[in-house]
């Protein structure tokens, strides 16, 4: 069944789950050797129970109830409760937040207030989220298991893979260890912990359904191109609104993914929800503490499904893989060797078997990695080192520097790509891509993605003249500029 994109609803989970025990019991009215028949059995079933118990699974059914107790107990102190506040709703994941105020900030004066959760990583305070929980808050407030209270402030953001860092101003916190993603099973338990409806500390169990989902909510964020990263792991452990940033846990208590969003008719928990894998969180929270922003390496290629119409159209005999549709010119798979037509089977010995799995998993990956890559063409195997590159076609890292940030106006900017510039019919300005919650250009109306093309009625061309008009203007200024939908905005406001 198709999900549409108007049916995820982005939350958070939480519930508690009762797991029955039963026992054997034999009829007195048998017979002695049919007495003897199951005691015999019973005995083959006891013997077989404490194999199982031996095993790393032994926890996924009736007998390891007592596991779900333990690893609750570590996770529940560890996830937070967020609430944020907004001047103006923001458009981003419109339909998508726990909005609890009436009016939505919409006209009366009132800011809108929505609610979700997060997962503590660190002693230190530091706290990973989702993107659409945190993204263009004014105020955001973080709240502990044990009702401490704090004020919260943005790390970076990913809008690609719907990832935020935040941080509190605390030490000696609970936090959770990571886990491993890539080692989740289908039919693994699961458990779910969040703030749904504003109940703190809410658990959920349940088993995994699927894993590699892509299900098409996340969009380009603003002056970019469509470079989301869909991969979810997908359970049935009930979720709600305001639970979108809390912990997936394993029975052992280690996170294993950020609980994102539900499919639903109804804006409620209807029987699956989406977490992104913990091995894509680890590697988007290490780049924004380490470079300030994600660096994503990329293959140069573009992929799609390989299903049975595809194959019988270009005459491929095996189902298996992803199909490789085009090769980008001078990218590292082009120079490896890589063609049209070529079925990626593997990447680094990790088989793939659809572009979501192929794309989270490339996706865990930075500019200059090397990377093994099997493909299958004319019904014969081959294997293919690349480099990563970034999105630019080079290999080194893109770190942030100095000039690109101004304490004053608290955001970043950089130069607008050249695709965007020749869609605009401009050839100088320079783009903002990150406002920070309280700054006074967000306090303007300013979003992030703003191209500003001139300053004063004169032209910008770089990051240095943003910082040198700025700074030394006083009084009244004017700022002109396009936004990337093409829509042109002024605005004017005294430093």
């Amino acid at each position: 069944m198709k999900i549409n994109r108007t049916n995820i609803i982005y939350l958070l989970v939480g519930a508690f789950i009762a797991i029955g025990i039963y026992a054997f019991t034999i009829d007195e009215g048998t017979s002695q050797k049919e007495n003897e028949r199951k005691t015999v059995q019973q005995s083959a079933n006891s013997t077989q129970r404490a194999e199982i118990q031996k095993t790393s699974y032994s926890f996924a059914g009736p007998q390891g109830t007592s596991n779900f107790t333990e690893a609750a107990k570590k996770t529940v102190h560890a996830v937070v409760h967020i609430k944020t506040k907004y001047q103006r709703k923001p458009s981003i994941y419109d339909f998508f937040y726990d909005f609890r105020d009436g009016d939505r900030g919409r006209g009366r004066g009132r800011p809108a207030i929505a609610s979700g959760s997060g997962v503590i990583i660190s002693e230190d305070g530091y706290i990973v989220t989702n993107n659409h929980v945190v993204t263009k808050a004014d105020r955001i407030e973080v709240t502990l298991n044990d009702k401490r209270t704090y004020e919260a402030e943005i790390v970076g953001t990913d809008p690609s893979t719907d990832l935020a860092l935040i941080k509190i101003d605390e030490t000696g916190l609970p936090y959770l260890k990571y886990g491993d993603s890539e080692e989740v099973q289908v039919g693994e338990w699961v458990l779910a912990v969040g703030n749904p409806f504003n109940l703190t500390s809410t658990v959920t169990a349940g088993i995994v359904s699927a894993k590699a989902r892509d299900i098409n909510i996340l969009g380009p964020a603003a002056g970019q191109r469509k470079t989301a990263i869909e991969s979810f792991i997908q359970t049935d452990a009930a979720v709600n609104k305001g639970n979108s940033g809390g912990a997936l846990v394993n029975t052992e208590g280690e996170l294993i993914g950020i609980n994102a969003a539900i499919a639903s008719n109804t804006g409620s928990y209807a029987g699956y929800s989406f977490a992104i894998p913990v091995n894509i969180a680890k590697k988007v929270v290490n780049d924004l503490l380490q470079y300030g922003r994600v660096q994503r390496g990329y293959i140069g290629v573009t992929i799609r499904d390989l299903n049975a119409k595809l194959a019988e159209k270009e005459g491929i005999d095996e189902i298996e893989g992803v199909y490789v549709e085009g090769v980008q010119e001078e990218s590292s798979a082009a120079k490896a060797g890589l063609k049209h037509g070529d079925i990626i089977l593997a990447v680094d010995g990790h088989k793939v078997n659809s572009t979501s799995e192929l794309i989270g998993y490339v996706g865990q990956f930075r500019p200059g990695d090397n990377v093994e890559v099997k493909i299958k063409r004319d019904g014969e195997t081959k294997t293919y080192n690349i480099t990563l590159t970034n999105r630019r076609g080079g290999t080194e890292l893109i770190e942030e520097r100095p000039e690109e940030s101004l304490e004053v106006l608290g955001a970043k900017f950089e130069k607008p790509d050249k695709k965007t510039m020749q869609k605009l019919g401009i050839d100088n300005g320079v783009q903002i891509t990150q406002i920070q919650q309280n700054s006074l250009l967000r306090k303007k109306g300013i979003e992030e993605g703003f191209i500003i093309l001139r300053i004063d009625k004169e032209p910008i061309t770089s990051v240095e003249e943003v910082k040198q008009n700025l700074k030394q203007k006083r009084g009244g200024i004017l700022i002109e500029g396009v936004y990337p939908n093409g829509t042109r905005a002024y605005y004017g406001f005294g430093l």
